[in-house]
């Protein structure tokens, strides 16, 4: 059947009545929470669709390999990864500039900043691109994906991987895998930041440093993409999604994140092109303060970010190193003291009516408040976050962020219907006590469950999944397998986290994320199924495309009050954080170094005999800076029906050869002996 075809140009919606101007002059004090909840108003009854099945992604990057300047991704959403130079000798992507130290002297003020307390920034502005690129993706239990990463060129046993920031994650066919394994709606979004770009190389540009010129080649990419496509389709309205899912699509929903949004033109008649265009959601704030509000400031690179936009060096707080933070102006508590600006809430208000979704993922606290107030005078309009990490339940580093989400941020979202995008990358997080899965493979789908299960029976609020591939960010590692696997905390705790997945289970899937993580889009309903299987009441993750499709549909609504007054949040039963060091200090070291006795098996990477359950560590390195295999000594190493290899494969298990076989000595045969070369 032929596709229906929706000129984007030609909508248009319903407005709903502009509020008084003392409302959109409203402050960013915090809003009494304890309201009580406006009762709706009896109505008569009418006929609601069926609820859309599947569920829902709400934050993915599918076009970024156009962002920055198409000058950083590797890899395009219309085909599979097919080569990789690792980054040798100057790769057109996965770095740096080799010299970023001028970029500092834009400001006057520079000699003043201390940056040799702060790696990250050390790294790119003192030494650039030439170590600086790798820096940016090494994190726990990885060497990351940027830079030079050699030993990441081959494909596909080494990327995509969970720990992928500069490699494609969202191929088309990796998307229709995911639309196929349940994914009924996805949010595409538009995504760009100017610093990003202006610190590549400039070989490796494709245009000059404009967010919004990036936008519009995505925007364009996702217009050719529904315009070829069989089985997905841009959604313009939640009737329209309701009607691409009931006829078995894929729902795409246009978002724009970007720092300068809109740049310096007239906001209102670029809201109004991209709207026509197809855009039905917008983040008013990304990363960087901008002419709309304040952000929530959480990565040291867009602290430098800011103190590039505005020279400014805070000493209230010291987020950026010691004693001070660049760029945001923060009060003594590390929170941005920038809310939303007059241009800001004049664009919330429009967004509202036109009936588009507002994303408040990135927003400083004071900026959600005064977007929550003009959404309590428009009868609760709906927010939402695409993507976030819940602070209640994060680790204390993590959860000093201000860009991590508060109950009481969630609570808004309840009271307007609105929803969360739960981020896959949960890196370390605290046990959460009232589940059943047990907190032992941290990073990994044990960790997602820990968030969940307080979003689900804590906060109790609707959630869809943020995941956020292709955003420079890595993402839910494995439970099992040499890539990585339970790798948030730290080596010792990892490997002895992976060995007792191996024992208590539950097993694997059989598919690639069990050792890869959620290396690409097509692997997202693996995390639903690993979920499950691990113990997770997992309905309300499966129907989020119903949900989402509530929220939007209350946003075109009439709306008498709010939606639900969250009066029964309980943020308890979060397990107290123990320390790194506490905890290392529990293993046994060689050199100084913390390792998990007896937690390898034959074939694993290892660094000391101690770790190999049997036989011996192959690394040369008696104090581990190298690392080898675990290899068998003697048979009885290896599992059933292999044998322990000699001359080229010894300390090898090799699979036992039947009758007939060729073999060397007879314990190569699996049954009988070795006569003439031949197994009898």
């Amino acid at each position: 059947m032929q596709k229906r075809r929706i000129d984007l140009g030609s909508r248009r919606w319903l407005g709903i009545s502009l509020v008084s101007a003392l409302t959109l002059g409203l402050g960013c004090q915090p809003v009494d929470e304890t309201e009580a909840a406006a009762e709706a108003a009896p109505t008569a009854e009418v006929e609601r669709p069926l609820a859309a099945p599947g569920f829902a992604e709400m934050h993915h990057h599918m076009f970024a390999e156009e962002a920055f300047g198409g000058g950083w991704f590797h890899g395009s959403h219309t085909g599979t990864l097919a080569s990789c130079d690792g980054g040798f000798p100057e790769s057109d992507h996965a770095r740096v500039r080799m010299d970023l130290s001028a970029m500092l002297n834009l400001c006057p003020s520079t000699g003043g900043v201390n940056l040799s307390s702060v790696p990250v920034l050390a790294q790119l502005f003192g030494l650039g691109g030439a170590v600086g690129s790798e820096f940016i993706g090494k994190i726990e239990g990885t060497e990351g994906d940027t830079g030079l990463h050699l030993g990441r060129m081959d494909v596909p046993t080494q990327w995509p991987r969970w720990d992928t920031i500069a490699h494609q994650q969202s191929w088309e066919g990796w998307l229709q895998q995911a639309h196929q394994g349940g994914m009924s709606l996805v949010t595409i979004s538009l995504v760009s930041n100017e610093f990003l770009c202006k610190v590549l190389p400039y070989q490796n540009l494709k245009r000059a440093c404009d967010e919004m010129a990036d936008v519009d080649v995505q925007l364009q990419m996702a217009r050719d993409f529904d315009a070829r496509t069989s089985w997905a389709e841009i959604a313009l309205s939640p009737a329209h999604a309701r009607q691409i899912i009931a006829s078995g699509k894929l729902a795409m929903v246009l978002s724009i994140e970007a720092s300068k949004l809109f740049g310096a033109k007239d906001w209102q008649a670029e809201l109004n092109r991209y709207h026509a265009l197809g855009v039905r959601s917008i983040q008013p704030v990304h990363q960087l303060d901008n002419r709309f509000g304040g952000a929530a400031p959480h990565n040291f690179i867009f602290h430098a970010a800011q103190f590039l936009e505005n020279c400014h060096v805070d000493t209230d707080c010291g987020l950026t190193g010691d004693g001070f933070t660049l760029g945001f102006d923060v009060d003594a508590n590390c929170r941005n003291v920038k809310g939303l600006t007059a241009e800001g809430k004049a664009l919330v208000a429009e967004l509202m009516n036109k009936g588009m979704l507002i994303d408040v993922a990135h927003m400083s606290e004071r900026s959600v408040q005064d977007t929550f107030a003009i959404s309590q005078a428009r009868t609760y309009y709906p927010l939402y976050v695409s993507h976030g990490h819940f602070r209640e339940v994060m680790n204390p580093a993590l959860a000093a962020n201000e860009k991590t989400t508060p109950a009481w941020i969630v609570r808004y979202l309840r009271q307007t219907g609105g929803m969360f995008g739960l981020r896959t990358a949960h890196d370390e997080t605290r046990a959460y006590t009232r589940t059943p899965v047990a907190n032992n493979c941290q990073g990994s789908t044990r960790s997602l469950a820990q968030a969940y299960e307080f979003g689900r029976q804590g906060l109790k609020v609707n959630m869809g999944f943020g995941a956020d591939l292709n955003g420079f960010i890595q993402q839910t590692r494995p439970r099992f397998g040499n890539n990585g696997a339970c790798s948030a905390g730290f080596k010792a705790e990892a490997d002895a986290q992976m060995n007792q997945q191996r024992v208590s289970g539950p097993p694997r899937l059989g598919t690639d994320f069990d050792e890869f993580g959620l290396a690409h889009v097509g692997l997202l309903p693996d995390v639903l199924r690993d979920l499950k299987q691990l113990g997770v009441n997992t309905t309300g993750l499966e129907g989020s495309t119903e949900n989402f499709l509530l929220m939007w549909e209350r946003a075109n609504s009439p709306r008498t009050g709010m939606a639900d007054a969250a009066a029964d949040i309980d943020t308890s039963g979060v397990a107290p954080y123990v320390e790194k060091a506490t905890r290392e200090a529990t293993y046994p070291q060689i050199c100084g170094k913390a390792y998990a006795p007896a937690s390898k098996l034959v074939g694993d990477s290892c660094r000391f005999a101690q770790e190999c359950a049997k036989g011996t560590c192959s690394a040369t390195d008696s104090c581990g800076n190298a690392t080898g295999t675990c290899q068998c000594s003697v048979d009885t190493d290896c599992a059933t029906s292999q044998y322990c290899g000699w001359g080229l494969n010894a300390g090898k298990c090799q699979p036992k050869k039947a009758k007939g076989g060729l073999c060397a000595s007879g314990r190569e045969c699996l049954s009988g002996t070795c006569r003439w070369l031949t197994c009898g």
